[in-house]
């Protein structure tokens, strides 16, 4: 009789330890959502809307994959603001500010969606993180001004902080958005600690982006650009992960992954003429959740950045969530 209790105690404790295994497995990656990604609005007719977030959201929402994901929320804006300089001057901050009290909060909390979402990863809670943020930031400068549809330059903030307050020694930034994340460039681009990956049409806005560009000083070699044809596929971004990145990262050894997840490289995008399909934007996710495992205990957050197709937009978001949580389409 005790051998059955036994027996029966520790079926019992099998069930529920695969329980709890599949409910780690099932919550390994967190999406930032918040209302308030869609309170930013430049103007009626502009393609950085606020239909962005809320089709993105509504997708995941009617597919039911939130029961999947563990969503989080963004930082306050008091507890975002002392990061912006990290990267940006008080001049810059200001003015933004002085612009439009609405637009400074609001893009404050796309910021602190990425700072939780670090907070999330490197504190183990998930494995990985997608930061379902806008307005995007890879093309945010010093300039005291609006650039690219983006004021503060979130994905640089993040490494920032991933450094500063979680002791992160090197990061890697990858960017596969269409255009050139010309204020990530700049904000690194004497930086050795920071590798910065972008694949983009060096033609298209803002006209930045080209390979001869390596980086100055300390951070030479750490500036990697790869110029792509317009009509170019996950097949020819893959190819230059693999011939020029994964070179590079073998010599620097990232300990944290940051991703501009730029989705205006999707085919029939309104402002690029890339021709990534969902299931690409699928695969480039695992090849670089697979760097992440190589390197840094698959600690990755990625950052959306542009995407201007409304359903294209929130269907290639899908499917690099899908990956990112180990999960199929199916």
């Amino acid at each position: 009789m005790k051998r059955r209790h036994f027996v029966l105690a520790s079926l019992g404790l099998l069930s529920l330890t695969k329980q709890v295994l599949s409910s780690v497995q099932t919550l390994q990656t967190a999406v930032v959502l918040d209302d308030g990604f869609s309170a930013h609005q430049i103007s009626a007719s502009h393609p950085e809307s606020p239909a962005r977030y809320e089709a993105l959201e509504h997708v995941l929402q009617e597919s039911g994959w939130l029961k999947h994901l563990h969503t989080i929320k963004p930082w306050s804006s008091e507890d975002t603001e002392p990061w912006l300089t990290s990267v940006h001057s008080q001049q810059h901050i200001t003015s933004i500010q002085q612009q439009s009290d609405d637009t400074y909060h609001n893009v404050l909390l796309a910021t602190g969606g990425c700072l939780a979402a670090v907070d999330a990863v490197m504190s183990g809670q998930v494995r990985n993180a997608f930061c379902a943020s806008r307005p995007p930031g890879h093309h945010a400068l010093n300039t005291g001004r609006e650039e690219g549809f983006c004021y503060f330059n979130h994905i640089a903030v993040a490494a920032r902080y991933a450094q500063q307050k979680h002791a992160v020694s090197r990061v890697l930034i990858i960017d596969w958005d269409y255009h050139h994340g010309n204020g990530t460039e700049w904000a690194f681009y004497e930086d050795p600690s920071v590798l910065f990956f972008s694949t983009h049409d060096q033609f298209a806005y803002p006209g930045t982006g080209s390979p001869s560009r390596q980086g100055t000083g300390a951070g030479m070699g750490y500036n990697i650009n790869v110029h792509l044809e317009c009509g170019s596929n996950e097949a020819d971004v893959i190819d230059a992960f693999e011939k020029k990145l994964r070179p590079a990262v073998e010599k620097f050894k990232p300990e944290f992954i940051l991703v501009s997840a730029g989705f205006d490289s999707r085919v029939d995008d309104l402002l690029g003429c890339f021709t990534i399909s969902d299931g690409g934007f699928a695969q480039l996710t695992q090849w670089v959740m697979q760097l992440a495992e190589d390197y840094c205990d698959g600690r990755l957050v990625s950052i959306l950045e542009g995407g201007y197709s409304l359903q294209g937009n929130a269907q290639a978001a899908r499917a690099h969530l899908l990956a990112l949580s180990g999960k199929s389409d199916s």
